[in-house]
């Protein structure tokens, strides 16, 4: 099935899980990395973030996981301002996944451990330095493998797997972390296009089971093949917000041809 035809229709309800409002960072000497970008993003949604390098993406992210703290605006998770408090700080970073190139794997532990990994919000610390977790965590774990289609890799250890399956593990992880969103910064800038592709429709599946994914790419086709919405970054500007199939597909391109740069084919 192509990816366009798989595409699962986003849940409609009234609460955002995610919500950026006004975000403003600048850099010294006078760098505005990000300039009053706002968007939301509800349970179920796939967003892709397009922009070339410097556009203000890895910023973007890092206001929205907790690890940048923005000059001005706002970053609501699951309706709790992420800098109201170290209490609120800490509650949002349980409810966002992240998954980073280079996958972060441990990589003498097999798929499953590194998936039960993700338990370690939920469980005490001892379990997942000893390993020990419950039949029902395990069970927990096997599904969201059987999600990514890698249960038959479960017993093999990360070193041992393609870049590609590497991918879905951390994917899986983020499933059994029960986080209510995924934000995946360039997910698939280190694979091949095939493995590119199963990868990002593992994060369908994922979206399939309510979590919103938010993830930053430089290929245009492949946003358009599997978001449900794109965002485009310029110079930190918020320069475009519109689901996937009104896409204009020049004035994207126009955006990567101004920065000197190709949006990849």
């Amino acid at each position: 099935m192509a990816p366009a035809e798989a595409r699962i229709a986003v849940v409609t309800v009234a609460t955002d899980v995610i919500a950026a409002d006004g975000l403003t960072k600048r850099y010294p000497p006078d760098v505005t990395a990000l300039a009053g970008v706002t968007f939301a993003v509800a349970p179920g949604e796939f967003v892709a973030v397009l922009g070339p390098s410097g556009a203000g993406k890895t910023t973007l992210f890092r206001c929205l996981t907790g690890l940048t703290r923005p000059d001005r605006g706002t970053v609501r998770i699951d309706g709790c301002d992420v800098w109201a408090g170290p209490r609120e700080l800490s509650q949002a970073r349980r409810s966002v996944a992240l998954i980073f190139q280079q996958f972060n794997l441990i990589r003498r532990l097999t798929a499953l451990e590194n998936v039960l990994v993700g338990r370690l919000a939920h469980v005490p610390t001892w379990r997942v330095v000893a390993r020990y977790f419950t039949r029902e965590d395990r069970q927990l774990a096997l599904g969201c493998l059987d999600t990514v289609g890698l249960l038959d890799k479960a017993a093999v250890r990360a070193d041992q797997l393609s870049g590609g399956q590497q991918q879905r593990v951390a994917i899986a992880r983020a499933l059994a972390q029960r986080a209510k969103v995924i934000l995946a910064d360039e997910p698939v800038a280190s694979l091949d296009p095939e493995s590119s592709a199963t990868v990002l429709q593992s994060l369908r599946s994922a979206v399939a089971t309510g979590v919103a994914v938010v993830a930053s790419l430089h290929q245009v086709h492949l946003a358009r093949a599997y978001a449900d919405r794109i965002l485009a970054l310029r110079h930190g500007h918020l320069v475009h917000d519109a689901p996937t199939d009104r896409l204009d597909v020049r004035s994207i391109e126009q955006i990567y041809e101004r920065a000197g740069e190709r949006s990849e084919p």
